[in-house]
């Protein structure tokens, strides 16, 4: 064994280590392994920097654009209208047809786009209807998931698939050549969901409409205080840091004598009789009123409406799994200063956290309920790092665009499926023509492509290149073959699937298939038989990951929408995963024989 193939097993083991954790984030991870590679002198300049240039990197980065491109005219929005309605009507029936749509749309854009849409909608009609959100937008994540693999461009990680398939010359994948297997495996999911997912699923969210203040159980970290004019402050511009300095403290509104309220408090000069509506730990709370100058008013029971007075708005905000904030402290992007906005909990894990949340490390998925001017709305909303999770509707539509988009979209679809030209030819042209038509601007479409995840192509294919170059995945299929030889190409089939499965519960669906496609390759190679079967279930496999909320973006939205708890995901999960592995692994080998 050379000291090249020992070098890119360990970091075999450092990329596992570091994508199932949270030390760094995935995309500094990919960094690190690239690096890696290319201080070894294994891979060069040009073999190390091949991933940012990749058909498959070019691709999904263009499908990002253009899915927010669609997304933007509001033909999502409308659809979504339409079912929020019918679903008071007859609650299965509707479900099971937007659910249907949710699918159909997926197949033909990002399907995080997909669900982002949706759920504000769901969590509205929700209570409406008497029916816990959380009942609704697992079904809907995993609806969107699996309309997906249905074809090409329906999930990144068949995209990668495809273009590794593609680069070493031993496949060549269409644009609806996952359908015939994909509508299968939709149609067992739906079954599953309808006869026996819904009651399996938790009531987290009430199914009455929620007072946030309760659901965040904020009694005793909100109270109002009255200024002395023996108070320090009188006759003072405000300066917050005065009080969060000292204390875990707040300010969310001045409130003047005359009733007055501002939201601008570094230009607001405090008098004597001035109110000062603060969020803090109890603790704080307490060793500020012993100061001098400051006085509570009488003790309330505080209902949202006591935060929703005036031009004052009290949401939910997701925080999106490409948010620049995932990673940050609220404190280090200065929260405050670039949003308008203080929080008041955090709902992490399950667990609502209200102490120290300058300090808190956010992560994808987590849910911030937010104080703010109702004109800094669309600031939130419009950016990619939240999902508000209330249906406001303040995002600028382009509704005079849908039809050129959608043209835009269907003819980078039928070009693809046509062979007319590769797909990331079609679609990055089909990114141009969104931008001169005016479907998209250009900060829109920047903003919309998921960097980290570009980021972790570019460190994770190279990886892949480095197995092939120096025989670290010929020796890994040699050892898989000797231990499986005498079972046949269908156990090792099923044991590709399962071993890719389990990868992409813990890893990012991305780097599972960039790692374990190669490997799959040579496999086939080394056996003789056709690899297109084995790249088919590791496509499969990556993508339909249902049993953690962190292995897909969709269950990392609805994770922190709809209250999950992480076992939720495996309860409902297991089940699914296990019977597309059956269903996989006995049609596979029909549809792409040996």
């Amino acid at each position: 064994m050379t000291f090249e193939i020992v070098f890119v097993f360990i970091l075999l083991i450092a990329a596992f280590i570091l994508f199932a954790t949270d030390y760094v984030s995935f995309d500094v991870a990919a960094m690190i392994l690239l690096f890696s590679l290319l201080v070894s002198g294994i891979l060069t300049f040009e073999e190390g920097f091949s991933g940012i240039s990749h058909p498959a990197t070019v691709a999904i980065a263009s499908m990002f654009v253009l899915s927010e491109g669609l997304r933007r005219t509001g033909i999502l929005n409308k659809a979504g209208d339409y079912f929020s309605e019918r679903l008071q009507e007859n609650f299965y029936f509707w479900m099971f047809v937007m659910m249907l749509f949710i699918s159909a749309m997926s197949a033909i854009m990002n399907n995080t786009a997909v669900v982002v849409i949706f759920i504000p909608i769901l969590i509205g009609v929700a209570s409406k209807i008497g029916v816990s959100a959380s009942k609704l937008l697992m079904p809907v994540s995993f609806a969107a998931i699996m309309g997906g693999i249905s074809t090409l461009i329906g999930t990144s990680t068949n995209l990668l698939v495809a273009s590794i398939a593609d680069e070493r010359e031993v496949a060549s994948f269409g644009m609806f050549d996952f359908a015939p297997i994909g509508i299968v495996l939709l149609i067992a999911g739906y079954l599953f969901l309808f006869l026996f997912g819904f009651k399996m699923l938790p009531s987290r969210r009430s199914e009455k409409k929620e007072e946030l203040t309760k659901d965040y159980e904020l009694e005793g970290y909100l109270t109002d205080v009255v200024i002395e004019p023996n108070c320090t402050l009188v006759g003072n511009t405000f300066d917050k840091d005065r009080l969060t300095e000292q204390f875990d403290l707040d300010v969310l509104r001045i409130i003047k004598s005359d009733g007055s309220r501002s939201a601008q408090r570094s230009k607001v000069q405090i008098e004597a009789g001035d109110i000062l509506r603060i969020r803090g730990n109890p603790a704080d709370l307490n060793k500020l009123l012993l100061k001098k100058g400051f006085s509570p008013v009488v003790a309330k029971d505080w209902e949202d409406v006591d935060l929703e007075q005036g031009r004052d708005a009290l949401i939910e905000a997701v925080v999106t799994p490409d948010s620049p904030l995932d990673g940050s402290t609220l404190d280090s992007i200065d929260f405050y200063e670039r949003y308008g906005a203080i929080p008041l909990a955090v709902r992490q894990k399950g667990e609502i956290k209200k102490d120290d949340l300058k300090k808190m490390k956010i992560s994808g998925g987590d849910t911030l309920l937010l104080s703010l001017s109702s004109d800094r709305i669309q600031e939130v909303e419009k950016g990619s790092a939240f999902i508000v999770a209330s249906k406001l509707g303040v995002m600028d539509k382009r509704s005079d665009k849908t039809f050129i988009a959608l043209g835009i979209l269907l003819s980078v679809v039928i070009v693809a499926a046509l062979e007319l030209l590769p797909i990331a030819i079609s679609a990055g042209s089909g990114v141009i023509l969104m931008i001169l038509t005016g479907c998209i601007t250009t900060e829109e479409a920047y903003e919309a492509i998921n960097w980290k995840i570009i980021i972790l192509l570019a460190g994770v294919i190279p990886l892949g290149l480095a197995m092939d170059k120096t025989g670290a995945a010929t020796l890994m299929a040699e050892t898989l073959i000797d231990s499986l030889s005498d079972f046949g190409p269908h156990a090792m089939l099923a044991g590709f699937y399962l071993l890719t499965m389990l990868m992409s519960a813990i890893m990012s669906t991305n780097a599972s298939a960039a790692l374990v496609a190669p490997l799959a390759i040579q496999i086939a190679d080394s056996i003789g038989v056709n690899p297109e079967p084995f790249l088919i279930s590791v496509s499969y496999a990556a993508s339909l990951t249902f049993l953690t909320p962190f292995g897909h973006h969709a269950n990392t939205l609805v994770f922190g929408a709809g209250q999950y708890k992480f076992t939720d995901f495996t309860k409902l999960g297991l089940p699914i995963n296990i019977i597309f592995w059956i269903i996989a692994t006995l049609l596979i080998p029909i549809v792409w024989p040996f």
